[in-house]
């Protein structure tokens, strides 16, 4: 079965553009890149899929000039299926296993226009910085991540749940009753995450244990990719800083639990983790103005996992049992839910990222001020209107948001509560 998803909407409205650039689809291992390219092909007269890692005699074609109209001829010649300009879906997936396929897209712009090509794979960005050049401004860019809750709830059967949600507000709240079965498929969210693959075996099958299992393999399919990471790191270290970011995650990183490695060997592990697509990197910044990212120190990062199921199994593997939390997911009443905080802002991280523009790498932020005897943190901030948002994942259905008020007051952000007082909240 097909999972509609966001990037569906970028993608096919890429197909009308008259001046379109070819795509390269970047993310992680498995977050279905490639499914959404053969959905996308259904809208074409022709689509032709080269895959370089099924098949090396495509690896060949690339060897010779990079003319985009001996490519085309020699790949359809090779494939034994056409390629017509303006009626063909070229699809390069498992592009890293060809850099000079890569190097060729820009040709690609500036040769054959009318032909779409998109380029998709595994690894890119190891594949990236190995290249001599990049085709900036002749290729266009699109990054893909795990389902979000809505994309889970719409595979889910659920549109018309999302629907009354997003009509609902302060004014004219949610009823009851559909409050308490979103958080129901919440509960059921945050324990199968978004990996494609997990969401369908839990349409199919309803059955935690079996979509644990397409986790593990997910997490071990990582794993071994560790070393065609191009860099000479070692791949227990990998393991075990993946383990430890997952028992920190949604706290400072601190470089010194995750064992007797020097701090430049974890940091340097941890960046690779990141470049993956494994790992997202939550970074410290001032938040006195606008870019965050002006201000942002990476010495001061937290860390949360690109999916919320894949970060409960990595704990299950990194602690050997995570039965009583599992338990508290499933059964609690939902502050006792809310108060499970790392797996709260992990969740709230990834959907953060989630409903923003595919067009970027987006990045993520947090604030803390450290003074005498306290400690103060918000544990995201982003941008709403062009100002400096500040978003407090609350641990517990109690207490003053201490954290949030003494950012708004310090980056004179009362326009906040003003809006809010105008809304009726």
């Amino acid at each position: 079965m097909y999972i509609k998803r966001i990037i569906d909407q970028y993608l096919e409205e890429w197909t009308k553009r008259a001046d379109h650039k070819p795509i390269l689809l970047r993310g992680a291992r498995q977050v279905g890149k490639s499914s959404s390219v053969r959905h996308l092909g259904r809208l074409f007269q022709n689509f032709v899929e080269i895959n370089f890692e099924k098949n090396e005699i495509y690896k060949q074609v690339f060897e010779a000039d990079l003319d985009a109209h001996r490519i085309v001829n020699q790949l359809s010649a090779v494939s034994g299926k056409k390629i017509i300009a303006g009626k063909t879906l070229l699809f390069l997936d498992e592009v890293q296993e060809c850099p000079r396929a890569i190097m060729s897209l820009r040709f690609f712009k500036e040769d054959l226009p009318e032909l779409h090509v998109i380029a998709a794979g595994s690894l890119l960005e190891f594949a990236l910085r190995e290249l001599p050049t990049f085709g900036v401004g002749r290729i266009h860019s699109l990054f893909m991540r795990p389902l979000s809750f809505d994309e889970f709830e719409s595979a889910y059967g659920f549109d018309t749940l999302l629907k009354a949600r997003n009509e609902a507000s302060a004014l004219h709240p949610l009823p009851e009753a559909l409050y308490q079965t979103l958080l129901e498929h919440l509960r059921t969210y945050i324990m199968i995450g978004g990996m494609p693959e997990v969401v369908v075996k839990w349409i199919e099958t309803q059955n935690y244990a079996l979509c644990q299992e397409v986790q593990d393999d997910i997490i071990v399919s990582y794993e071994s990719d560790f070393p065609k990471y191009k860099h000479k790191v070692d791949s227990e270290l990998l393991r075990h800083v993946l383990h430890s970011a997952a028992l920190q995650c949604g706290k400072k990183f601190v470089y010194s639990k995750v064992g007797e490695y020097k701090t430049y060997a974890v940091k340097q592990a941890l960046n690779l983790l990141f470049q993956a697509g494994i790992l997202i990197p939550i970074t410290h910044t001032s938040a006195n103005g606008l870019p965050l990212g002006s201000e942002a120190d990476e010495n001061k990062r937290k860390v949360i996992f690109l999916d919320c199921g894949l970060l409960l199994r990595t704990l299950n593997m990194a602690m050997g049992d995570i039965s009583a939390i599992t338990v508290q997911i499933l059964t609690a009443n939902a502050s006792d839910l809310a108060n499970k905080g790392a797996i709260a802002e992990q969740v709230v991280g990834t959907e953060l990222l989630a409903y923003k523009t595919p067009n970027l790498r987006h990045e993520i932020f947090y604030w803390t001020k450290e003074a005498k005897n306290s400690l103060a943190e918000v544990d995201y901030v982003d941008t709403f209107a062009q100002k400096v948002l500040p978003i407090e994942v609350k641990a517990n259905v109690q207490g003053g948001m201490k954290s949030l008020w003494a950012m708004m007051r310090e980056k004179s952000l009362m326009w906040i509560k003003e809006t809010t007082m105008k809304n009726g909240m």
